[in-house]
């Protein structure tokens, strides 16, 4: 297993990146919006559903329906609309309501898993807010470097990373204190601070290299705790509704790897709340 997941790392990495950086930004929107909806297949299977190609159909509709409402050609995503603001504040917003019902359970179960709608509109609130912030940051500067905000998505990648790596690690040393043992039994705090410490070097050496400014270095500080925590979170709670629905891996879609979410559950936090403290907050 172990040489599988390597094998799929070192061939499912290059292409991230290379798609991250070499695809127009027409083709990266239309690449971004299929993770976006396998990754809403992949959450069909939360939500009780008789037919899950029945239950696709309010993702698909709500999805397009964004991208009716909201602007996303590449110079109205580097301005920032209202509404992109609008959708950064909902992804920051239910990321705290998330990681409450996360750190709670097994107590908070009570309150949405007899629900299908409730669970439909959480797969929304995590997939949704995700997409727009990927293509706001993919869109920072657009017109004076192309490659601007590639950088910013891959610097997030790297920190998230990073985070991952330095909590395995140290909580394999130094863990103790278990975070929230009812959803993941092997994470602790103490792997959550060793993780941050080396996301904020990762993410510190990062901008420096790839010449990725920030308001001042508190600042970067600031927006690397914050969305490493955030990561963490967003893994806790998809192995939270992963318990709840009996499933082991949200698909087999990557060998070794498991499904999309399995893949991005980090990611799904972190880059909202990136985005909104790098684009709008700080």
């Amino acid at each position: 297993m172990l040489k599988q997941r390597i094998i799929t790392a070192l061939i499912l990495a290059p292409l991230v990146i290379a798609g991250i950086f070499l695809l127009p930004f027409p083709f990266f929107v239309i690449a971004l919006a299929a993770i976006t909806l396998i990754g809403f297949w992949e959450w069909t299977q939360f939500v009780d559903a008789k037919s899950r190609l029945v239950a696709m159909v309010v993702p698909t509709i709500a999805l397009g329906l964004s991208l009716v409402v909201i602007p996303f050609d590449v110079t109205a995503l580097s301005t920032l609309a209202e509404s992109h603001h609008g959708i950064l504040f909902v992804g920051g917003i239910w990321w705290l309501i998330a990681s409450t019902l996360a750190i709670t359970y097994p107590s908070s179960v009570k309150l949405w898993s007899t629900s299908s709608s409730l669970k439909y509109f959480f797969g929304l609130l995590t997939l949704i807010p995700f997409f727009w912030s990927i293509l706001m940051l993919r869109a920072v500067n657009y017109a004076e470097n192309p490659y601007h905000g590639a950088k910013l998505v891959l610097l997030v990648c790297f920190l998230v990373w990073s985070a991952d790596t330095g909590a395995y690690f140290s909580g394999k040393r130094f863990g103790k204190t278990k975070m929230a043992p009812a959803v993941s039994p092997n994470k602790t705090i103490e792997g959550l601070v060793g993780g941050a410490l080396l996301a904020i070097l990762i993410t510190w050496g990062g901008a420096t290299l790839m010449d990725i400014p920030f308001t001042s270095l508190s600042n970067l500080f600031i927006i690397a705790i914050i969305t490493v925590i955030a990561s963490v979170l967003g893994d806790l709670v998809e192995s939270m509704f992963k318990r709840v629905s009996g499933i082991k891996d949200s698909g087999n879609i990557l060998p070794g790897h498991g499904g999309i979410l399995d893949r991005i559950d980090s990611l799904t936090a972190a880059l909202p709340v990136f985005a909104l403290l790098y684009l709008w907050v700080l």
